[in-house]
């Protein structure tokens, strides 16, 4: 099962100050529907990862759009990822951990809602980065995640 949820070792990474969103590396490896990955998950795994055409185990690496910016009227700060595109791609994926590509350490796991299949690209697409909507936020908001595929 994939619980789409940030995980619990991200959440004390951040307070002991393990995580770097200024200048650390981050990944994103896809999955099937049989990975089980959740609040639980400690790490990157290449259990139920996706195989197939134009993906390499342990994902891509993730391009920080929006380091942490801070919003004072809503006591929020934000950070956001370029899009990940593969192409050429052929698979099937249900969902993704991101993790710190330096430590292994899981941050948070996106579950796409269904299995989602490509034949020529797949593109796992950021919201909007901004203290209402970004993927990553800290303070009093929630955020999302977006997927497309195009074909």
């Amino acid at each position: 099962m994939i619980t789409q949820t940030s995980c619990t070792i991200f959440q004390q990474n951040l307070l002991n100050g393990n995580e770097n969103f200024t200048t650390g590396t981050y990944k994103i490896a896809l999955y099937n529907a049989l990975a089980n990955l959740g609040q639980q998950t400690t790490a990157y795994t290449s259990t139920n990862e996706v195989v197939g055409t134009g993906y390499t185990a342990g994902g891509k690496v993730l391009t920080i759009s929006t380091p942490p910016t801070q919003n004072t009227q809503y006591n929020v700060t934000y950070v956001s990822f370029n899009n990940a595109v593969w192409n050429p791609a052929s698979f099937t994926a249900r969902g993704a951990l991101v993790y710190n590509a330096t430590t292994g350490a899981a941050c948070f796991v996106l579950n796409f809602g269904s299995d989602k299949t490509c034949t020529s690209s797949f593109t796992v697409q950021f919201p909007t980065a901004n203290y209402s909507s970004a993927i990553l936020t800290i303070g009093t908001t929630t955020s999302s995640i977006n997927y497309s595929s195009s074909d």
